[in-house]
């Protein structure tokens, strides 16, 4: 049995977690540092137990000198992200990673309430070598640290398999003891924690006086439930992971964000990952949203940041994802090999010298050669990052609300394979989110995961889990891409409903430019908003028309007696307009003295393609009152009407001269007029 300390990692640590955080095509991945010789395995959680020792009377801040010991116990959520690195039976590290806590037994009585109502959603959080405490027991929902845990030792049984961590003492956090209203008590020790856990290899190499002479990567033996998906024919890059997320720079108001992405194959063939110039590889663009608003701080889903792409250039064959990397007969390097993955830190995805969203077509995956062209621009700390101004991250500003990073891969290769092969098209399951506790401010950040990353759903899907109605709309399929359409109807005040829509566009290459939604005679609508993210700045060779950048100017909004509507410049008007382009995600919202009801909003497309029609929740006109909120709905494909002459085109090629040139930067989102005067509608009603 080996032991370790707190204080006592270190020899090989190069040889996994060095090479997994970066993806540089110079790394040595060969070469060991130690001359060591013998099987060096990554492991992670299979099952196990946790026991949290907890003394009421001090954890309730009593000034009674006798302890009121109570035991929690928990089992270790099946195969937790807890990487520990054992070379030839004895334990030599830990990885930043955490153990999910799933309660055993019935509730405790006189735990603080705020403890009580986390005990389904506590991790044991492995914490990055800087910081303060090497252990810390965190609400991975909130973000909230209830424990810092010190002076723990880790023990490795090699027979079973089986790290054990004892003697950790529990020390009340800075936060916890603030928010109990007892400040002084932050680090007053409280209890004690013991872990026992099963562990399982994910990646075994041999060595030979530090050299790597073989790799394996075998399944987990027991995968995560909902988070291992199926197999699927061809070619499948998605989003297995996105490990972290941090600030790497700010401007005037502005800040540039990054996440750490793990793309995974969960296909039967190798993926093409052939670096620039050539045009057969993934790009990245990465989103940041905020939850927020009304009583529960879910009444509307904004996205407020937006980066430029990432355009992936090597493959590591790493086996993140739990599927089994399997490197035979596949070119490494070039292709993402079945089953395996590749690391991008948040560092390599903050570039700067990321790609414009102009130049690609999301659905097909196209783009030029020159997609990464930055001669005659320069970067200052936001350029082509995930731009978010730093008031919409505020925690002062924004008490309460909740954080989404998203990213998505986009590759040619999935849609190529689809047109030879029918029925093996894999272009709509490319996103993935996770939530991500935000602190710090005002103009400086940090950000620390919470939960897991909910692998090949796009993060208004977050929304749904609150009570909003999402369903997924495709115009045209086979053709184009998908797009959501999100609702929540709240009523702040009686007699009044709030109705917050969100439109996002994942890969729809035609765009969005018009959104009306009938009204009845009589209702009286106010409190008229829209929303939109910031978006980037033009620079030389962007791929948008002229240079200029897509335009910020807010939607126009025209109300009428039967209905409200709004909408930007047509793509005839202006190739720059501020349509709802793809990876954005774009909101509406009123009040209305008339409840909800069921009836259909009209869509307008920028680029081409009929108006459509798509179920949602407007005021009714009854003076009935239902139920506020719809019930959750997530519709995985809807049915639109009509879509004739529906045709997807790829993105414009943009001309020498720009017809139209709109303001580029970023400007606040004026309220529209209650009622603006009434003017023709840029996309007209279908015909009946």
């Amino acid at each position: 049995m080996s032991k370790i300390t707190t204080t006592g990692f270190a020899l090989l640590s190069v040889l996994f977690f060095g090479n997994s955080s970066e993806n540089y095509a110079a790394q040595s991945r060969q070469n060991g540092s130690d001359g060591s010789t013998g099987t060096l395995q990554k492991m992670i959680v299979e099952n196990g137990g946790v026991t949290l020792n907890l003394d009421l009377n001090g954890l309730n801040g009593s000034n009674d000198l006798t302890t009121r010991p109570v035991t929690l116990q928990f089992a270790a959520g099946t195969n937790s992200f807890l990487p520990i690195l054992v070379l030839n039976g004895e334990l030599r590290g830990l990885d930043p990673g955490s153990i999910a806590l799933v309660p055993q037994g019935g509730p405790v009585s006189l735990l603080p309430p705020l403890l009580s109502a986390s005990l389904k959603q506590l991790i044991v959080e492995k914490l990055p070598p800087d910081a303060a405490f090497d252990l810390a027991v965190r609400d991975s929902k909130t973000g909230l640290i209830f424990f810092n845990i010190e002076g723990n030792q880790y023990d490795y049984d090699p027979h079973a398999a089986l790290l054990s961590i004892t003697g950790g003492n529990l020390l009340v956090s800075k936060e916890l003891a603030n928010a109990l209203g007892r400040p002084s008590d932050a680090g007053a020790m409280v209890g004690k924690i013991s872990v026992g856990a099963t562990m399982q290899p994910i990646e075994i190499r041999q060595l030979l006086n530090g050299q790597i002479k073989s790799v394996t990567m075998p399944p987990l033996r027991d995968a995560a439930s909902g988070e291992t998906p199926t197999v699927v024919p061809g070619p499948d890059v998605i989003v297995g992971d996105m490990p972290g997320m941090s600030q790497f720079g700010s401007a005037a108001t502005q800040v540039g964000l990054a996440v750490a992405t793990t793309s995974c194959n969960n296909g039967t063939e190798p993926l093409h990952w052939l670096a620039l110039p050539q045009t057969d590889h993934p790009v990245i663009p990465q989103n940041f949203y905020r939850m927020s608003g009304g009583d529960n701080n879910d009444a509307r889903f904004e996205q407020i940041g937006q980066s430029s792409c990432k355009h992936a250039f090597l493959a590591l064959e790493n086996d993140a994802c739990g599927f089994g990397c399997n490197t035979s007969g596949c070119t490494t390097g070039s292709n993402l090999c079945p089953g395996c993955s590749d690391p991008y830190s948040a560092s390599l995805n903050a570039g700067p010298n990321l790609g414009s969203r102009a130049w690609i077509n999301p659905f097909t995956g196209s783009y030029p050669s020159n997609a990464n062209d930055h001669s005659g621009h320069t970067h200052n700390g936001v350029s082509h990052r995930i731009i978010v101004e730093a008031d919409d991250l505020n925690t002062t500003l924004n008490a309460g609300a909740t954080y989404f990073a998203e990213a998505q891969y986009v590759t040619p290769h999935e849609y190529t394979w689809c047109q030879t092969h029918p029925g093996e098209c894999n272009m709509l399951n490319n996103a993935s989110y996770r939530q991500f506790a935000v602190s710090g401010g005002p103009t400086n950040f940090t950000f620390s995961g919470v939960g897991n990353t909910v692998r090949m759903k796009a993060a208004i899907l977050a929304w749904a889990s609150t009570g909003a109605t999402v369903s997924q709309i495709e115009p045209d399929q086979g053709n184009d891409g998908i797009w959501f359409m999100g609702l929540k109807v709240t009523s702040p005040t009686k007699g009044i409903w709030h109705y917050e829509y969100a439109i996002y566009n994942q890969n729809l290459d035609r765009a969005i430019q018009s959104f009306s939604v009938p009204l009845v005679p009589g209702v009286n609508i106010s409190n008229i908003e829209f929303h939109a993210p910031p978006q980037h700045p033009g620079w030389a060779h962007n791929g948008t028309e002229g240079d200029a950048g897509y335009s910020s100017t807010p939607w126009d909004v025209t109300q009428s007696g039967s209905s409200i509507t709004w909408s930007t410049e047509t793509f005839a008007q202006n190739q720059n307009a501020n349509a709802v382009r793809w990876g954005t995600l774009y909101n509406f919202r009123f009040d209305a003295d008339q409840p909800p009801q069921s009836v259909n909003a009209t869509i307008g497309y920028f680029k081409t393609g009929s108006p459509s029609t798509v179920a949602i929740q407007g005021p009714s006109g009854s003076g009935v009152s239902p139920t506020p909120t719809p019930t959750t709905t997530v519709t995985p494909t809807a049915t639109v009407t009509p879509t004739a002459t529906a045709t997807a085109t790829a993105t414009a090629t943009p001309t020498a001269t720009a017809s139209t040139t709109p303001t580029a930067t970023p400007r606040p989102t004026p309220t529209p007029r209650l009622n603006p005067p009434p003017r023709p509608r840029p996309t007209p009603l279908p015909r009946p």
